[in-house]
């Protein structure tokens, strides 16, 4: 329709430039001097006019191109002054401005949700090209790698070699876990990487996840189970055994209290007999209530989470250990900054870990001249509370190190190998984790984080 009225004014146009020009060719055998002179003039303005609007709509369709190629959609298009067809014409090209303008509007919102989501999940994501420079990264990585901002992925050879040749070499697809010790934090890096191309560059998508509590929470259930099935197999075999070594050690009590004993028996046979049942009985009910006290690992409470100052925390516990690190000549320091730090914890609970903690220490002390157990509290680098005990006794050999935290792994003459075990499910049940560090013949550390 637009076409059919421009078509229209360029022929009426046309026809009157024609007519015009017949007239002028009439005037010319006039008298009139003037008249002919009168109709050129008007010639030329009716050659300028058509040319003005043939004109006014190659400008109009040029800017229309134009905005399209240089996205501005918030351009409008006014003609009403030139006809109706150039109205139809404007309209036509305001509503395919304002189409643009709403797919413009919707891709906007599409990106900003998906930045929002991007920005605010807790996944790790880092976006890079094969080469390492980085084209994206989230606050999540910027929160894991303790860094501000990031160009390049070799940047991240402080933290771990292992995490940045990973990142540089994983193909799409895989999967890979890496451990990562940063100062008092022990991270398990799940990473999974895809790719896509963008233009001419091949963009690497990487998702990073630290796993640590998870994989603790699966190592320490599958103990549990095996604790349980373990211990109830051995009790059920232990507590007949014990049971019926109690009743035949009556039995021969009464039997030897009676004059008439058996020629074949003697008074010192029934006394060996005696003390053997007494032997049976002892190390079966020895054995069970040993393996009571593997069962704690699978009946540990549900924490009674309450705020509480560390400060008053670990006065207290230091107070409860004062006399015994006392005998033992061992010097106790403990410094807590700021002191106005607060745990959300079940306080009898983390008090019996720290107390476990200190017993473990001035064990490692022993033989030591001038023993000292520090406690320290404070912020880590990822900005959670933190308590660190350290000592400067004999120490834990690095093959050593990896076992302490198994149940019935143990280095003492009489330890049960619970200790670790219990005060890791513990920290785990907190949210928590509980690392340790250890350079032989010098220094302990254990760092308990909230």
């Amino acid at each position: 329709m637009i076409y059919k009225q421009f078509r229209f004014n360029v022929i009426f146009r046309v026809l009157g430039l024609t007519a015009t020009c017949l007239l002028l060719f009439i005037s010319l055998n006039s008298k009139f001097i003037f008249t002919p002179l009168l109709i050129i003039g008007l010639i030329v303005y009716q050659v300028w006019a058509l040319i003005r609007y043939v004109d006014r709509t190659n400008r109009e369709l040029a800017n229309f191109l134009e905005s399209i190629r240089y996205s501005e959609f918030t351009r409008t298009f006014q003609m009403k002054e030139a006809g109706s067809s150039f109205e139809a014409l404007s309209e036509a090209f305001n509503d395919v401005m304002k189409d643009f303008q709403q797919i413009r509007s919707e891709r906007e919102e599409h990106f900003h949700y998906l930045q929002s989501i991007v920005q605010n999940v807790d996944v790790s994501i880092l976006a890079y090209q094969r080469n390492g420079i980085v084209e994206m990264i989230n606050p999540a990585a910027k929160k894991l790698f303790q860094v501000n901002s990031l160009k390049e992925i070799k940047k991240l050879e402080p933290l771990s070699k292992d995490l940045c040749h990973t990142l540089l070499t994983i193909k799409p697809g895989e999967n890979h876990l890496v451990k990562v010790q940063d100062d008092d934090d022990i991270l398990q890096l799940a990473i999974y990487a895809t790719e896509f191309k963008v233009k001419d560059k091949v963009i690497i998508l990487t998702t990073v996840k630290n796993i640590q509590n998870v994989l603790e929470g699966q190592e320490t259930e599958a103990w549990q189970k095996l604790i349980r099935v373990l211990t109830h197999e051995i009790m059920n075999s232990i507590a007949p055994i014990s049971s019926l070594a109690s009743t035949v050690e009556l039995m021969i009590k009464e039997y030897s209290s009676q004059s008439d004993i058996a020629p074949f028996l003697d008074t010192d046979s029934v006394d060996e007999i005696r003390q053997a049942l007494q032997t049976i009985n002892k190390r079966s009910t020895g054995l069970m209530s040993f393996v009571e006290t593997y069962r704690s690992l699978t009946k540990i409470p549900k924490p009674n989470f309450a705020m509480v100052p560390m400060k008053a925390l670990v006065e207290n516990v230091l107070t409860l250990m004062k006399k015994e690190v006392k005998d033992e000549n061992i010097s106790l320091i403990y410094s807590i900054e700021p002191e106005s730090i607060e745990l959300q914890i079940d306080e009898q609970m983390i008090v019996q870990v720290l107390i476990n903690m200190i017993k473990n220490s001035v064990h490692a002390l022993e033989d030591i001249d001038g023993g000292i157990i520090s406690v320290k509290g404070y912020y880590n680098k990822r900005g959670r509370p933190t308590i660190q005990l350290s000592d400067n006794g004999q120490g834990i050999l690095p093959e050593v190190l990896d076992k302490i935290f198994i149940p019935f792994f143990t280095t003492k003459r009489h330890g049960s190998g619970i200790g670790l075990s219990l005060s890791r499910e513990i920290l785990r049940l907190h949210g928590g984790t509980i690392t340790a560090h250890s350079t032989p013949g010098e220094e302990t550390i254990f760092s308990l984080t909230f």
